[in-house]
């Protein structure tokens, strides 16, 4: 067996645990739903009950990235005070340490290839022949994931041992300690999983391939390593989130400070006066140390640093272009403001509708949307939508309550309206980009030519919409309006009526004509709402209700 054979297998084992990692996570996030969020919840209460609570449910779930996904969900969503937060990623960074207590107990200590082969191949054949949206199937993955975390911890242990065998590692004592904790946070930030780093270093001192010392280092810098995966997901969202990505890293990042600095004595502690002689067990029982004496250290400044987060980053969002710079105390520039800011969320929505049939870049060139919004995913798109949307509703309430003239209450009334009008049309396009997506990739032609013919109806739709937008002093609004309206009427009946042909429906099967119908209906009722977000926003209240009289075609 070759060294380069022995790398390969190591590195195919991390790539095994990572899987089987991601598997855990994905049916454990299924699984838990509303128990685990509602028991999160109420262990808020309090800082001691969050930190408990925290650990209690990482525990459980095997994994902390899991439940500070959800922590940030709450913090987003205002139910969960900074400091509490705090707490609960204390508590979960203490419960993770359980895994590792699992691995080496587990994974060294005994042959449990002989219980999780078995396991593994029951559940991983069992999955072929289960619904996958059943529970049975979720808690199948799980095992299968649970089990084949252990057959790759077998592959990175057996490819360390032979690579060890096969290779002088001596150099590197000669590296100091630093070094080691760097490779800690370079490997745990590339791979994204402080478990797989652990497992990895698990097996080098296993092997004698590295010295306990070394392994601590390791193991200190995945404390930190791990922290950028939460700062990953709040990248892009609330400054609560953000802060709460923050108070994460200042807890791992000091309390790793701290430690490195008197590791050697940390060291002497668990070896000689506590006595633990199996190296294995030390590491691990390092690794809560650490965790253990984070909550320990900042329990006392929880209230402080809550306080200096709150302070970080600014609640300003760039969602809103308008709304944002003016009070609503100054109600007619607040008006102008919410009237510029429904024109920036049409904008975006047909942004965002365009780039869910990869449609041409030159009709994008008349939207004004912010700068990064082009490049972004559409599920990226859509949450900045649903922010904005957000945003202006809060924005709209407030000035409700500052206007008191007749003619700026009917203005404002109708703009919310066009606000409203405006995301029901982002959510009919979100509700159906399942079905666009099946139908672009479709073997079939029917579905093929269909998912062509629906993207040129919506670019000459929203041609002609952007035609009245960029150009608000037009005389002739009313008119191109009913003559959209008139159009899309049509279009939608007779698109209908070519499904229900008898030689389309001999071309396709039940499921497919189906999904073919509802998909209409959702690109139809987009046009619908957008072009009565429109009417709102550049008719006259008394032309707007005229306009609202129009025979409907999709109820």
């Amino acid at each position: 067996m070759s060294a380069s054979f022995d790398i390969w297998k190591m590195l195919a084992g991390v790539a095994f645990f990572l899987l089987a990692m991601n598997f855990m996570e994905n049916s454990l996030r299924l699984l838990a739903g509303r128990r685990f969020k509602l028991f999160l919840k109420k262990q808020t209460t309090n800082k001691v009950k969050a930190i408990g609570g925290g650990a209690i449910v990482t525990g459980l779930l095997q994994s902390s990235s899991i439940v500070n996904l959800l922590v940030l969900s709450m913090v987003g969503a205002g139910v969960v005070r900074m400091e509490n937060a705090l707490s609960l990623i204390l508590g979960s960074n203490l419960g993770s340490t359980l895994n590792s207590w699992m691995v080496v107990t587990l994974g060294f200590n005994f042959n449990i290839q002989s219980f999780v082969l078995p396991v593994a191949a029951i559940t991983g054949i069992g999955m072929a022949f289960i619904n996958d949206e059943s529970k049975w199937f979720l808690w199948f993955k799980f095992l299968f994931s649970l089990a084949f975390l252990f057959v790759a911890l077998g592959f990175i242990k057996d490819g360390m041992e032979g690579f060890v065998k096969q290779t002088d590692l001596s150099f590197f004592n000669h590296y100091p300690l630093i070094a080691f904790l760097l490779l800690g946070i370079l490997l745990t930030a590339i791979v994204q999983s402080s478990s797989a780093t652990m497992a990895l270093t698990l097996s080098a001192l296993h092997t004698n391939a590295i010295t306990l010392s070394v392994a601590m280092a390791i193991v200190l810098g995945s404390e930190v390593g791990t922290t950028f995966k939460l700062f990953l997901a709040s990248a892009k969202g609330l400054a609560s989130k953000k802060r709460v990505a923050l108070g994460n890293f200042l807890f791992n990042m000091v309390t790793v400070i701290i430690i490195f600095l008197v590791l050697q004595p940390v060291n002497h502690l668990i070896t000689a006066a506590l006595q633990i002689k199996n190296n294995l067990v030390a590491l691990v029982f390092f690794q809560s140390f650490v965790n253990l004496g984070t909550v320990i250290l900042f329990f006392p400044f929880l209230n402080l640093l809550g306080k200096f987060l709150l302070k970080r980053f600014s609640d300003k969002q760039d969602e809103s272009f308008y709304i944002s710079k003016v009070p609503v105390t100054d109600t007619d520039l607040a008006l102008e403001a919410l009237e510029n800011e429904t024109k920036n969320l049409m904008s975006h929505v047909i942004d965002y509708s365009l780039d869910l049939f990869d449609l041409e870049e030159s009709i994008k060139e008349g939207l004004t949307v912010y700068k990064d919004f082009h490049n972004n995913s559409t599920t990226e798109k859509y949450n900045y939508i649903k922010q904005l949307h957000g945003e202006m509703h809060i924005f709209y309430l407030r000035l409700q309550n500052a206007t008191t003239g007749k003619a700026e209450t009917e203005r404002l009334n109708q703009l919310i309206s066009a606000i409203r009008n405006t995301m029901y049309a982002a959510k009919n396009i979100r509700d159906a980009e399942h079905d666009i997506e099946q139908i672009r990739n479709s073997s079939n032609d029917v579905k093929y030519n269909f998912y062509v013919q629906s993207g040129e109806k919506l670019l000459n739709f929203y041609r002609r919409i952007l035609v009245m937008l960029n150009k608000e002093t037009m005389t002739n609004h009313f008119e191109e309006l009913t003559a959209v309206y008139q159009s899309i009427t049509t279009g939608y009946s007779e698109t209908l009526q070519l499904l229900y042909k008898e030689s389309v429906a001999n071309r396709v099967n039940e499921m497919e004509i189906s999904t073919l119908i509802n998909f209409n209906r959702e690109l139809y009722t987009s046009f619908k709402s957008i072009l009565f977000g429109l009417k709102d926003y550049l008719l006259t209240a008394r032309e707007a209700e005229y306009f609202d009289s129009l025979p409907g075609f999709i109820r």
